[in-house]
Protein backbone atom coordinates (compact mmCIF):
# COMPACT_ATOMS: atom_id res chain seq x y z
CA UNK A 1 0.00 0.00 0.00
CA UNK A 2 1.49 3.41 -0.71
CA UNK A 3 2.00 5.62 1.45
CA UNK A 4 -0.41 8.53 -0.44
CA UNK A 5 -3.30 5.96 0.24
CA UNK A 6 -2.42 5.25 3.66
CA UNK A 7 -2.43 8.60 4.63
CA UNK A 8 -6.00 9.31 2.86
CA UNK A 9 -7.31 6.40 4.69
CA UNK A 10 -6.10 7.26 7.85
CA UNK A 11 -8.08 10.31 7.47
CA UNK A 12 -10.92 8.33 6.58
CA UNK A 13 -10.66 6.49 9.80
CA UNK A 14 -10.55 9.57 11.65
CA UNK A 15 -13.39 11.32 10.05
CA UNK A 16 -15.53 8.22 11.09
CA UNK A 17 -14.47 8.84 14.21
CA UNK A 18 -15.20 11.77 15.01
CA UNK A 19 -19.04 10.88 13.56
CA UNK A 20 -19.29 8.15 16.30
CA UNK A 21 -17.07 10.33 19.27
CA UNK A 22 -19.95 13.11 19.78
CA UNK A 23 -23.06 14.36 18.82
CA UNK A 24 -24.07 16.01 15.71
CA UNK A 25 -24.28 20.18 15.06
CA UNK A 26 -25.81 22.01 12.70
CA UNK A 27 -22.37 23.10 11.66
CA UNK A 28 -21.13 19.56 11.51
CA UNK A 29 -23.43 18.57 9.21
CA UNK A 30 -23.14 21.62 6.97
CA UNK A 31 -19.15 20.76 6.92
CA UNK A 32 -20.48 17.32 5.62
CA UNK A 33 -22.98 18.81 3.03
CA UNK A 34 -19.84 20.98 1.57
CA UNK A 35 -17.28 18.09 1.22
CA UNK A 36 -19.79 15.66 0.10
CA UNK A 37 -19.34 13.01 2.47
CA UNK A 38 -19.29 10.53 2.01
CA UNK A 39 -17.84 10.20 -1.68
CA UNK A 40 -14.71 12.43 -0.42
CA UNK A 41 -14.09 8.84 1.57
CA UNK A 42 -10.25 8.15 -0.01
CA UNK A 43 -12.06 4.69 -0.05
CA UNK A 44 -14.70 4.36 -2.40
CA UNK A 45 -17.76 1.67 -2.63
CA UNK A 46 -17.00 -1.47 -4.37
CA UNK A 47 -19.94 -4.05 -4.46
CA UNK A 48 -23.68 -3.44 -3.58
CA UNK A 49 -23.81 -2.92 -0.12
CA UNK A 50 -21.34 -0.62 0.30
CA UNK A 51 -22.54 1.39 -2.81
CA UNK A 52 -25.99 1.40 -0.85
CA UNK A 53 -24.59 2.42 2.56
CA UNK A 54 -22.87 5.69 0.65
CA UNK A 55 -26.37 6.12 -1.10
CA UNK A 56 -28.33 6.16 1.96
CA UNK A 57 -25.68 8.55 4.09
CA UNK A 58 -25.49 11.19 1.37
CA UNK A 59 -30.04 10.88 1.32
CA UNK A 60 -29.73 11.10 4.95
CA UNK A 61 -27.16 14.65 4.57
CA UNK A 62 -29.81 15.88 2.61
CA UNK A 63 -32.91 15.27 4.56
CA UNK A 64 -31.47 16.70 7.23
CA UNK A 65 -32.51 19.94 8.49
CA UNK A 66 -31.70 22.27 11.97
CA UNK A 67 -34.87 20.81 13.55
CA UNK A 68 -34.07 17.21 13.76
CA UNK A 69 -31.00 18.03 16.24
CA UNK A 70 -32.69 17.57 18.71
CA UNK A 71 -33.75 14.14 17.25
CA UNK A 72 -30.22 13.42 16.08
CA UNK A 73 -29.26 14.15 20.10
CA UNK A 74 -31.41 11.81 21.35
CA UNK A 75 -30.44 8.97 19.46
CA UNK A 76 -26.63 9.85 20.05
CA UNK A 77 -27.43 9.27 23.67
CA UNK A 78 -29.10 6.50 23.33
CA UNK A 79 -26.37 4.73 21.33
CA UNK A 80 -23.56 5.89 23.02
CA UNK A 81 -24.22 7.09 26.41
CA UNK A 82 -27.57 5.62 28.13
CA UNK A 83 -27.34 1.92 26.05
CA UNK A 84 -31.32 2.48 25.31
CA UNK A 85 -31.09 1.05 21.93
CA UNK A 86 -28.97 -2.27 23.33
CA UNK A 87 -26.51 -1.46 21.32
CA UNK A 88 -23.09 -1.04 23.04
CA UNK A 89 -20.52 0.44 21.33
CA UNK A 90 -17.86 -1.51 23.15
CA UNK A 91 -16.68 -5.13 22.20
CA UNK A 92 -16.83 -6.97 25.07
CA UNK A 93 -20.65 -6.47 25.53
CA UNK A 94 -21.02 -8.18 22.26
CA UNK A 95 -17.83 -10.97 22.77
CA UNK A 96 -18.23 -11.64 25.84
CA UNK A 97 -20.28 -14.53 27.37
CA UNK A 98 -22.41 -12.80 29.56
CA UNK A 99 -22.24 -9.88 27.38
CA UNK A 100 -20.53 -7.63 30.26
CA UNK A 101 -18.16 -4.11 29.46
CA UNK A 102 -14.52 -4.29 30.38
CA UNK A 103 -14.09 -8.03 29.61
CA UNK A 104 -11.28 -9.38 28.18
CA UNK A 105 -12.01 -7.85 24.67
CA UNK A 106 -10.72 -4.40 26.41
CA UNK A 107 -7.83 -5.56 28.06
CA UNK A 108 -6.52 -7.58 25.07
CA UNK A 109 -6.88 -3.77 22.70
CA UNK A 110 -4.63 -2.31 25.59
CA UNK A 111 -2.28 -4.51 25.14
CA UNK A 112 -2.42 -3.42 21.42
CA UNK A 113 -2.57 -0.24 21.71
CA UNK A 114 0.31 -0.34 24.46
CA UNK A 115 2.79 -2.14 21.72
CA UNK A 116 1.93 0.62 19.00
CA UNK A 117 2.82 3.70 21.79
CA UNK A 118 -1.06 4.59 22.39
CA UNK A 119 -3.10 4.36 25.89
CA UNK A 120 -6.76 5.10 26.22
CA UNK A 121 -7.03 8.90 28.10
CA UNK A 122 -9.70 7.12 30.46
CA UNK A 123 -10.99 4.12 29.96
CA UNK A 124 -13.64 4.46 32.83
CA UNK A 125 -15.28 6.58 30.53
CA UNK A 126 -14.42 5.05 27.56
CA UNK A 127 -13.02 1.50 27.33
CA UNK A 128 -10.39 0.04 25.10
CA UNK A 129 -12.59 -1.63 23.11
CA UNK A 130 -15.18 1.11 22.24
CA UNK A 131 -15.65 1.69 18.60
CA UNK A 132 -13.77 4.91 18.83
CA UNK A 133 -10.69 3.98 19.90
CA UNK A 134 -10.64 1.21 17.39
CA UNK A 135 -11.00 3.29 14.88
CA UNK A 136 -8.46 5.84 15.66
CA UNK A 137 -6.07 2.99 16.06
CA UNK A 138 -6.74 1.94 12.20
CA UNK A 139 -5.79 5.64 11.59
CA UNK A 140 -2.39 5.28 13.64
CA UNK A 141 -1.91 2.16 12.40
CA UNK A 142 -2.08 3.31 8.47
CA UNK A 143 0.12 6.67 9.39
CA UNK A 144 2.75 4.15 10.37
CA UNK A 145 2.21 1.85 6.97
CA UNK A 146 5.20 -0.23 7.65
CA UNK A 147 4.09 -3.80 6.75
CA UNK A 148 4.39 -4.71 10.05
CA UNK A 149 1.53 -2.38 11.10
CA UNK A 150 -0.19 -3.55 8.38
CA UNK A 151 -0.27 -6.79 8.69
CA UNK A 152 -0.97 -5.65 12.47
CA UNK A 153 -4.08 -4.00 11.78
CA UNK A 154 -5.43 -7.01 9.69
CA UNK A 155 -5.01 -8.87 12.47
CA UNK A 156 -6.79 -6.41 14.52
CA UNK A 157 -9.27 -6.21 12.28
CA UNK A 158 -10.39 -9.85 11.90
CA UNK A 159 -9.99 -10.68 16.06
CA UNK A 160 -11.96 -7.28 17.22
CA UNK A 161 -13.34 -4.75 15.09
CA UNK A 162 -15.05 -6.89 11.99
CA UNK A 163 -16.17 -9.81 14.56
CA UNK A 164 -18.68 -7.46 16.21
CA UNK A 165 -19.58 -4.31 14.21
CA UNK A 166 -22.19 -6.00 11.73
CA UNK A 167 -24.48 -6.97 14.64
CA UNK A 168 -23.88 -3.09 16.11
CA UNK A 169 -24.53 -1.66 12.77
CA UNK A 170 -27.47 -3.88 12.35
CA UNK A 171 -28.95 -3.44 15.78
CA UNK A 172 -28.56 0.51 15.50
CA UNK A 173 -30.33 0.22 11.65
CA UNK A 174 -32.79 -1.34 13.28
CA UNK A 175 -33.53 1.12 16.17
CA UNK A 176 -32.77 4.06 15.75
CA UNK A 177 -35.23 6.98 14.79
CA UNK A 178 -32.52 9.38 12.70
CA UNK A 179 -31.75 7.83 8.97
CA UNK A 180 -28.33 9.67 10.03
CA UNK A 181 -27.50 7.49 12.81
CA UNK A 182 -29.69 4.42 11.49
CA UNK A 183 -26.80 4.03 8.42
CA UNK A 184 -23.76 5.84 10.23
CA UNK A 185 -23.07 2.17 11.44
CA UNK A 186 -23.24 -0.09 8.46
CA UNK A 187 -21.04 2.70 6.39
CA UNK A 188 -18.50 2.47 8.67
CA UNK A 189 -18.74 -1.97 8.69
CA UNK A 190 -18.43 -1.53 4.82
CA UNK A 191 -15.79 0.93 5.02
CA UNK A 192 -13.63 -1.40 7.52
CA UNK A 193 -14.43 -4.49 5.36
CA UNK A 194 -13.31 -2.84 2.27
CA UNK A 195 -10.39 -1.59 3.97
CA UNK A 196 -9.67 -5.17 5.03
CA UNK A 197 -9.80 -6.58 1.63
CA UNK A 198 -7.65 -4.07 0.40
CA UNK A 199 -4.95 -4.99 3.35
CA UNK A 200 -5.49 -8.52 2.08
CA UNK A 201 -4.53 -7.19 -1.57
CA UNK A 202 -1.82 -4.74 -0.38
CA UNK A 203 -0.23 -7.77 1.81
CA UNK A 204 -0.69 -10.54 -0.36
CA UNK A 205 -2.72 -12.73 2.07
CA UNK A 206 -6.12 -14.13 1.76
CA UNK A 207 -8.37 -13.14 4.55
CA UNK A 208 -9.00 -15.96 6.96
CA UNK A 209 -12.31 -17.39 7.42
CA UNK A 210 -14.35 -17.10 10.06
CA UNK A 211 -13.91 -20.20 11.48
CA UNK A 212 -10.40 -20.03 11.48
CA UNK A 213 -10.43 -16.60 13.14
CA UNK A 214 -12.10 -18.08 15.93
CA UNK A 215 -9.90 -20.98 16.29
CA UNK A 216 -7.43 -18.76 16.45
CA UNK A 217 -9.25 -16.64 19.44
CA UNK A 218 -9.99 -20.23 21.15
CA UNK A 219 -6.38 -20.86 22.97
CA UNK A 220 -6.84 -16.70 24.39
CA UNK A 221 -10.32 -17.16 25.82
CA UNK A 222 -9.29 -18.95 29.28
CA UNK A 223 -6.36 -16.69 29.94
CA UNK A 224 -7.52 -14.63 32.95
CA UNK A 225 -6.55 -10.83 31.98
CA UNK A 226 -5.83 -8.86 35.21
CA UNK A 227 -7.37 -5.10 35.10
CA UNK A 228 -4.52 -2.62 34.47
CA UNK A 229 -4.75 0.98 35.74
CA UNK A 230 -4.27 3.70 33.34
CA UNK A 231 -0.88 5.58 34.30
CA UNK A 232 -1.10 8.91 33.10
CA UNK A 233 1.96 10.30 31.13
CA UNK A 234 2.96 6.29 30.43
CA UNK A 235 2.07 6.42 26.41
CA UNK A 236 -0.18 9.28 24.27
CA UNK A 237 -3.43 9.29 24.79
CA UNK A 238 -6.25 9.96 22.35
Amino acid sequence: MNRELAQALAEDAEALAALHDRELTAETIAALRKVGFPSNLGLLPAGECSQEAWRLMAAALAETDAPEIDLLAADYAAIYLTGAYGASPCESVWTDDDHLVCQEAMFALRGIYAAAGLAAADWRKRPDDHLVLQLLYIAHALRRSAADDLHRLAAVLDEHLLRWLPDFAARVAARAETPFFAVLGRLTFAWCEQLRDLLAESLGEPRPTREEIEARLKPQRHVEAAPLAYMPGAAPSW
